[in-house]
């Protein structure tokens, strides 16, 4: 049997890993100090038609374009079956875009289940307060 190298509770690199001498850092600190260059250069070939460096800077600078809420006048009176009619009939002609008329549509199912869910509470109550009567 080998005899260990250190003993237990010692360290056997007292001083620590190196500080800023780790490849990641040395990279990092190499970018943040060429950065303008950097820059320049990807303007550069963005200007001269280089798709990937435009989509570089656009991603960085540029924030995402984010869906625009939109007014929809539909009318919230009927059944379920009758305002899917309602959303589906908007979407085909072209008054809601067919994303929003697909949330609406998911929102009008969510919002049956919650309708047959109360349902069959009220009916699971009434069962149980009968049952008790009985006894």
């Amino acid at each position: 049997m080998t005899a260990a190298k250190f003993k237990p509770g010692q360290s056997g690199n007292p001083k620590g890993r190196p500080k800023n001498k780790t490849p990641a850092t040395l990279l990092r600190k190499s970018i943040i100090d060429d950065m303008p260059d950097i820059i320049l250069k990807l303007v550069e070939q963005a200007k001269e038609g280089d798709t990937a460096a435009a989509k570089i800077l656009l991603d960085r600078c540029v924030p995402s374009l984010k869906p625009q809420s939109m007014a929809i006048n539909l009318p919230v009176n009927g059944t379920l079956t009758e305002q899917g009619g309602e959303i589906i009939r908007a979407t085909l002609s072209g008054n809601i875009p067919p994303d929003i008329g697909a949330q609406l549509i998911t929102a009008l199912a969510n919002q049956g289940k919650l309708i047959e869910l109360q349902e069959l509470t009220e009916r699971l109550t009434h069962i149980e307060k009968q049952l008790e009567l009985r006894k």
